[in-house]
C-alpha cells in the first residue's frame, strides 16, 4: 500500500516532452505500458467487487444461524456493502480525476482484500457489518477507475471492444454473483460454511495488487486534468441524497416501509433539487461542478442514463426474486440456485463481448429488441411457474433469454454513450453511469421485490408462484417501458 501511495505525484508535468520521457523511462525499467494486462487486471477487479454485491444473498440464510443475526443485523450485512458503495461512487471517481486513476483503483484493490479477510474472519454480527462497509468503500475507490482507464488507454475499436467486455462484466458480475455464491456454501471449503464467499477475494486482490503494481502504466496528467475542485459541498449534497434514498430502499421492505422511510425519501428529493441548483449555479460562474455539463449534455446521455437505470432495475430484482422463489417455495439448495443462473450470466457476457460484431446498421435497434426480449423471458417464466412447479429445461431457457435481453439493452446503450465522451471526461461519465446502475438495481430490488414478497410472505408454494406471475407482470412492463425511453429525442 506504501508503494501505491508514493507513485502519480500529482504535480506531474502535463507538457509533451514529460509524456514521451515518461514513457522512455518505463522502457527504460522493462515495464511499458501494457493495455491488454491493464484490461485484464481492471476487469479481474471489477469481477471481483460485483460478484459481492450478490454473492452474500445465497449465503444469507447460513449467514444468520451461525451468527444469531437479528433481521435487522441481517440486512445491514447484505446491504451496508451497497450503501458504502453507492453513495461514494460519484466521490471515487472524482479522487480518480484528481489523484490519480492507477492509485485509486490499486488503493481500492488493497482496502476491499483487507476488508475482504476481515469479514471472513468475522466473530459476530456487528464485525461482519462493519467490514462489509469498509467493502462498499473499496469497490467505490476502485470501479469508477476502471472506465476511466479503458477510455484513456484504448482508442478507436479497441475501444469499443474494451467497453464491450466492461459492460459484460458490469452486467454479468450479479447473476456470477449468485452462480458463485451458491457454489462456495454448498461446497463447505475445510468446513468453514459462509466464509468462503469473503476469503476466496483475499488471493485475487493480493495477485492484483502485485501485477497491477508492475504491469499497469503510471499515471500521467493531461492538459487541465486535476486542476478542478473537489468540489466538496456538491459532493456532500450529493453523499447525504443518496444515503437517504439507498437506506430505506434497502431496509424499508423488512420493516414494513414504516414513516421515516417515506420522510427520507422527500428529503432525499429536495437535496436532488438543491444538489442540481447547487451545481448548475457553479457551473454558470465558472467553477468546477461534481459531473461536468458536457457529459451531461454529451447526445445521448440523458437517454442512456434512463435506459441503464431500469434495465439493472429489472435485472437486479429478476435476480432476487428468483432466487427468494427457487429457494423458498421451491426449495432449490444454494447451489441449485446458483446453476439456474448459469445460462442468463453466460448469454450476458457472450452478447456483451461480441455485439459489436454486428452490422452497425443493427446497432440502434439491440436496445429496444433486447428489452421487448427480456419481457418475454419474464413473462414467460411467470407464467411457466404460475403453477407451483420448477418448470423444468424450460426455466434455463427463459432464464436465458431474459440475460440475453437486458445484455442486447445494457452494453450497445453504454458505449454508445460513452463513444460520446472525451478521455478527459471518463471519471465524471464513469462516477454518473456506474451510480445509475447502482442506484438502478437498489431500487428494482427494493419494489418488485416487495411486490414478490406481499404476495408470498409465507403462504405457501401456490400463493408463491401466483405472486411470482405478478412480479413477471411488472417486470416485463417495465422493459418494454425502458424501450420508450429511446422514443424522446433530445433537443439539439
Amino acid at each position: 500500500m506504501t508503494e501505491i501511495l508514493a507513485e502519480a505525484s500529482p504535480t506531474r508535468s502535463v507538457s509533451k516532452a514529460g509524456a514521451t520521457d515518461n514513457a522512455a523511462a518505463q522502457g527504460a525499467r522493462g515495464r511499458p505500458p501494457r493495455p491488454a494486462w491493464l484490461l485484464a487486471i481492471v476487469l479481474t477487479g471489477q469481477f471481483m467487487a460485483l460478484l459481492d454485491v450478490f454473492i452474500v444473498n445465497v449465503a444469507a440464510p447460513t449467514i444468520r444461524t451461525e451468527l444469531h443475526a437479528s433481521g435487522a443485523g441481517m440486512q445491514l450485512i447484505v446491504a451496508g456493502y451497497t450503501i458504502a458503495y453507492a453513495v461514494l461512487l460519484i466521490t471515487g471517481a472524482r479522487l480518480g480525476a484528481r489523484h490519480g486513476h492507477r492509485r485509486l483503483f490499486l488503493l481500492g484493490v488493497a482496502l476491499f482484500t483487507l476488508a475482504s479477510l476481515s469479514c471472513g474472519l468475522a466473530a459476530d454480527t456487528g464485525q461482519l457489518i462493519a467490514f462489509r462497509f469498509v467493502q462498499g468503500a473499496g469497490s467505490a475507490m476502485m470501479l469508477p477507475q476502471v472506465l476511466s482507464l479503458i477510455q484513456r488507454t484504448y482508442t478507436g475499436s479497441s475501444r469499443t471492444r474494451a467497453l464491450g467486455a466492461y459492460s459484460a462484466v458490469l452486467a454479468s458480475g450479479a447473476a456470477a454473483g449468485m452462480i458463485v455464491g451458491g457454489v462456495l456454501v454448498s461446497a463447505d471449503l475445510y468446513g468453514l460454511s459462509w466464509r468462503p464467499v469473503f476469503l476466496v477475494n483475499v488471493p485475487i486482490g493480493v495477485l492484483l495488487v502485485a501485477l497491477g503494481l508492475r504491469l499497469m502504466p503510471r499515471d500521467r496528467r493531461q492538459a487541465g486534468e486535476g486542476s478542478r475542485g473537489l468540489d466538496l459541498p456538491g459532493l456532500l449534497l450529493l453523499a447525504a441524497a443518496v444515503t437517504l434514498f439507498t437506506v430505506p430502499m434497502v431496509l424499508g421492505q423488512d420493516q414494513g416501509w414504516p414513516l421515516w422511510c417515506w420522510a427520507s425519501f422527500a428529503l432525499s428529493a429536495v437535496l436532488a433539487v438543491v444538489f442540481g441548483a447547487y451545481e448548475s449555479r457553479l457551473a454558470r460562474r465558472g467553477g468546477a461542478p461534481l459531473i461536468s455539463p458536457v457529459v451531461l449534455r454529451a447526445p445521448g446521455m440523458p437517454r442512456a442514463v434512463a435506459r441503464i437505470g431500469l434495465s439493472m432495475a429489472v435485472n437486479g430484482a429478476f435476480l432476487l426474486v428468483l432466487s427468494l422463489h427457487l429457494q423458498s417455495a421451491l426449495g432449490f439448495s444454494a447451489q441449485q440456485t446458483g446453476l439456474a443462473f448459469v445460462p442468463m450470466a453466460a448469454l450476458f457476457g457472450v452478447i456483451g463481448l461480441n455485439w459489436q460484431r454486428l452490422p452497425a446498421r443493427w446497432h440502434g435497434a439491440l436496445a429496444p429488441v433486447g428489452l421487448v426480449l427480456a419481457a418475454a423471458g419474464y413473462l414467460g417464466l411467470g407464467l411457466l411457474l404460475r403453477g407451483g412447479g420448477d418448470g423444468g429445461a424450460a426455466l434455463y431457457v427463459l432464464t436465458a433469454a431474459c440475460g440475453a435481453g437486458v445484455s442486447m439493452a445494457f452494453s450497445p446503450t453504454l458505449t454508445r454513450a460513452l463513444a460520446t465522451v472525451d478521455p478527459e471526461h471518463a471519471a465524471d461519465a464513469s462516477g454518473l453511469l456506474a451510480t445509475t446502475s447502482q442506484i438502478g438495481m437498489l431500487t428494482g430490488i427494493a419494489v418488485f421485490g416487495a411486490v414478490y414478497l406481499g404476495g408470498a410472505g409465507g403462504a405457501g408454494a401456490h400463493m408463491a408462484a401466483h405472486s411470482l406471475w405478478i412480479t413477471c407482470l411488472a417486470l416485463g412492463g417495465t422493459a418494454v417501458a425502458a424501450v420508450g425511453t429511446g422514443l424522446v429525442r433530445p433537443r439539439r
